[in-house]
């Protein structure tokens, strides 16, 4: 996730002058990202099943259209940026996965743990609401935790970048995620 020191800069001053208002910064911006923006969204799909109905060009196209949108966000830095393009892809896929899973039964669904969503098996959709699930109930007792369960899995970034997005130390990062990690376990094995 890390990029050259003066791209990153150049990408934080394009996120001001959007936020500002510029649309030609838009314009320059999504080059410098757009590749970022595959990586995350490819690493997102690599957790869903095989055949998904979902591409992830159609991930990253869905998610450029709901970030170009955010009308009133004020882009502090690229982690920011892409810490809310993860937490747009994984809202994205679960809608996704929601409306296939529909008019399944409720008791169709699997329960894995927050590693084993890391990997790929034939059916994943599931997983994924069962993670998404166990996801809300970590935000719901602790909102920060959450954010960093999202930061970190769904948008690859790492202790320090996620301590810049949230504006906390990265011991204070790396001490909740793993009390998030614990929880996310214990809830998702509770619920199997």
């Amino acid at each position: 996730m890390r990029e050259p020191s003066s791209k990153t800069h150049q990408v934080t001053e394009l996120l001001d002058a959007w936020s500002r208002g510029d649309k030609e910064a838009l314009d320059k911006l999504m080059p410098l990202v757009y590749e970022e923006l595959r990586r995350l969204a490819r690493q997102h799909m690599r957790r869903e099943r095989a055949g998904h109905t979902l591409q992830t060009t159609a991930l990253v196209n869905e998610a450029y259209l709901r970030l170009v949108d955010q009308r009133r966000a004020q882009w502090q830095n690229r982690a920011q940026f892409f810490g809310v393009a993860a937490q747009l892809m994984r809202r994205i896929l679960v809608d996704h996965a929601r409306s296939r899973h529909r008019l399944k039964r409720e008791g169709d669904a699997h329960k894995v743990s927050l590693d084993q969503a890391a990997t790929v098996s034939h059916e994943q959709s599931p997983e994924l609401l069962a993670l998404d699930e166990a996801l809300k109930r970590l935000e719901a007792m602790n909102e920060r935790m959450g954010r960093i369960v999202e930061l970190r899995f769904f948008g690859g970034l790492s202790i320090e970048e996620t301590a810049e997005v949230l504006k906390v130390s990265a011991g204070t990062v790396m001490k909740d995620w793993t009390f998030a990690k614990a929880f996310m376990h214990e809830t998702i094995s509770n619920e199997s």
